[in-house]
């Protein structure tokens, strides 16, 4: 167990290093309306290393929060719109003839940029998925005989729509679950509908934000995200969400045994932790506490659960499994 004094002495180094936060929140209400949450979670998977998925109906304004985040923190953005007919070598790269010099050589993909926004991810087939799948967990990729690494921070943000199903593919499991975080985007509430009317009725499009955070303001901020105190009682909490999807009867959930076909994998409980000291990070402090592990819990579980037909026949979510879990399974 980590002494007070060394507590003391991270949670000042943190509201140093988390200084950044707070300017380019104050940037980011001048460029995008509302959201509040999903600008959280971005800030999350960036402090966390992770990738995130977007899930919302059209118009809620993703792009925007993607290419205005990336703006900000002075990395490189790609916009990949996904197709049917969108091919690997569209997203990784080809090898390219020069008959000057009579060799092959690499052209890079679209994928080789710090921030990848991946739009409408499931309109893809298999074998573009599986390229994606490579740079998002090996955060490499191999064009020809080469493998190139990806640059660093290199972050995936996908989208898809939740409500239009013709011409897309479901996404592989194991590719969901490289996913950190799936976030769902709500509508804006009365008064954030008039104020993105005011700032987007005009015909002048409004420019982008100046970068104001630099990548080693964002490596120093991860270097101590990886020291945030957890106490054992709150791993052991994580570990007991967990097991609960994998084994509701054990844990007293019997009504959960017919919903649940497969329960959340070991990357949910990696993902919570991470996400937790992302979340202490932001809040300025050098330990997590089980509400950080609670507030996470359904952005990082609710993509991971696979329910069973006889939960789908009920109309029963996985967010509903969830909230069972997160009521029933005793807090530290």
């Amino acid at each position: 167990m980590q002494h007070d004094a060394d507590i003391e002495d991270l949670t000042r180094k943190i509201r140093d290093a988390s200084a950044f936060v707070g300017r380019a929140g104050a940037v980011l209400d001048q460029h995008i309306v509302g959201q509040k949450r999903v600008l959280e979670r971005v800030f999350i998977a960036l402090l966390g290393n992770g990738h995130m998925l977007l899930e919302g109906v059209p118009g809620l304004a993703k792009t925007l929060i993607v290419r205005t985040f990336a703006a900000l923190f002075n990395l490189s953005f790609q916009r990949i719109q996904f197709t049917p007919d969108m091919l690997p070598a569209d997203l990784s790269g080809t090898m390219i003839y020069n008959p000057r010099e009579m060799e092959f050589s690499p052209r890079k993909g679209a994928v080789f940029a710090n921030v990848i926004l991946a739009d409408e991810i499931n309109r893809s087939p298999a074998k573009v998925q599986s390229a994606l799948l490579e740079a998002m967990q090996e955060r490499q990729v191999t064009i020809g005989e080469e493998t190139f690494p990806l640059p660093e921070p290199f972050l995936v943000l996908a989208t898809q729509n939740p409500i239009e199903h013709e011409g897309t593919y479901l996404l592989p499991e194991a590719q969901l679950d490289r996913f950190m975080m799936k976030v769902l985007v709500e509508y804006p509430s009365y008064e954030e509908e008039l104020e993105i009317m005011r700032r987007s009725g005009k015909t002048c499009l409004v420019a982008g934000p100046e970068p104001i955070v630099g990548s080693d303001e964002i490596a120093r901020a991860r270097s101590l995200v990886d020291r945030i105190y957890v106490d054992a009682r709150v791993m052991r909490y994580i570990v007991d969400l967990v097991v609960a999807t994998r084994d509701p009867a054990k844990a007293g959930l019997t009504s959960l045994v017919p919903m649940i076909e497969y329960g959340v994998s070991p990357r949910a409980s990696v993902f919570l932790l991470l996400t937790s000291r992302a979340n202490a990070f932001l809040q300025q402090r050098a330990y997590i506490t089980p509400e950080d592990v609670k507030s996470l819990a359904m952005d990082v579980m609710r993509h991971r659960i696979r329910l069973s037909y006889e939960a789908e026949a009920e109309n029963i979510t996985a967010e509903e499994c969830i909230t069972s879990i997160l009521q029933h399974v005793q807090v530290p």
